[in-house]
């Protein structure tokens, strides 16, 4: 691993980047150019202390996932990406052409093992590729069907049931996803069909798309309003699942509130009122 040139490397691809294109303010100084440490580690998803130390030339090995997600922080060609593996000492595994749209098993499986939890798994697309039984009482509309995409349903209304808070903020987080997707896969066909879509189909997405906003996987909460269990406050975390480029979300409410025991008799009434089905994914659907 030649240590000083990969950090070389990563302070002369960090400071070269423009701020304007990430969604980032322009007006607040900086005291050098280009994206600041901290930001390039929330984009690639690592702590600020573990990049710092790549840069400084007192980091371990980077493995390949960590390598990639610099990668597509940074913005690097097809060469550059290999230029960077080959400083890591890391033989470099061919960019993905595609998003994974099919959920492990094991993923799938632990779904299953989380209780008064609704959850879903999405691809890199906003594609939902697996859900549990409250998942599906919570979200409605098309979720059971296998072929829901939280991106149509967000901008073109494709399947919505229920009202929440966090509709305007969604969206923000819709876009910022989908545009590091186009950017890691330009040459997925379902993706480049979905995009077109949501421009022809949606200012509100068209206008988004032009501002091109950041926004990291993390805690949120909204309120939603049911028409089973009422009113509702909600938490949603997102764990990640990097080697699919997929995100598992998980929605719960405040132990011991008026939320978490609708959430309960929720649970209760999907579990009964969902017949397990054959192969891997059992109630999830989709493909394993």
């Amino acid at each position: 691993m030649a240590r000083q040139e990969l950090a070389r490397f990563l302070r002369d691809r960090r400071t070269a980047l423009h701020p304007h294109d990430f969604g980032l303010p322009t007006g607040v100084p900086r005291r050098t150019a280009g994206l600041r440490r901290e930001e390039v580690a929330e984009l690639a998803h690592m702590s600020v202390d573990y990049y710092a130390r790549l840069e400084q030339a007192r980091g371990p090995r980077p493995s390949p996932r960590i390598l990639d997600a610099l990668a597509q922080a940074l913005r690097l060609t097809p060469a550059e990406r290999s230029h960077l593996f080959r400083l890591a000492g890391t033989p470099a595994p061919p960019p993905a052409t595609g998003a994974v749209r099919r959920v492990r098993p094991h993923v799938a499986r632990m779904l299953q093992r989380l209780p008064e939890t609704g959850a879903i798994v999405t691809d890199a697309a906003y594609g939902v590729v697996a859900w549990n039984p409250l998942a599906q009482a919570l979200l409605g509309g098309d979720l059971g069907q296998g072929t829901t995409n939280l991106a149509r349903r967000r901008f073109l209304g494709e399947g919505r049931s229920h009202e929440s808070s966090s509709t305007e903020e969604f969206g923000h987080v819709v876009v910022a996803r989908l545009l590091r997707a186009a950017d890691r896969y330009p040459h997925d066909r379902q993706l480049t069909a979905l995009l077109g879509e949501l421009r022809a189909g949606s200012e509100e997405f068209r206008q988004l798309w032009e501002t091109r906003p950041v926004h990291a996987p993390g805690h949120r909460t909204k309120s939603v309003d049911h028409p089973t269990a009422g009113s509702l406050r909600l938490n949603c975390d997102v764990l990640l699942v990097p080697e699919d480029d997929q995100e598992v979300v998980l929605i719960t409410a405040d132990p011991g509130s008026p939320s978490a025991r609708a959430l309960c008799r929720l649970d209760r009434l999907s579990c009964f009122s969902t017949a397990p089905s054959g192969g891997a994914l059992g109630t999830f659907g989709g493909p394993a």
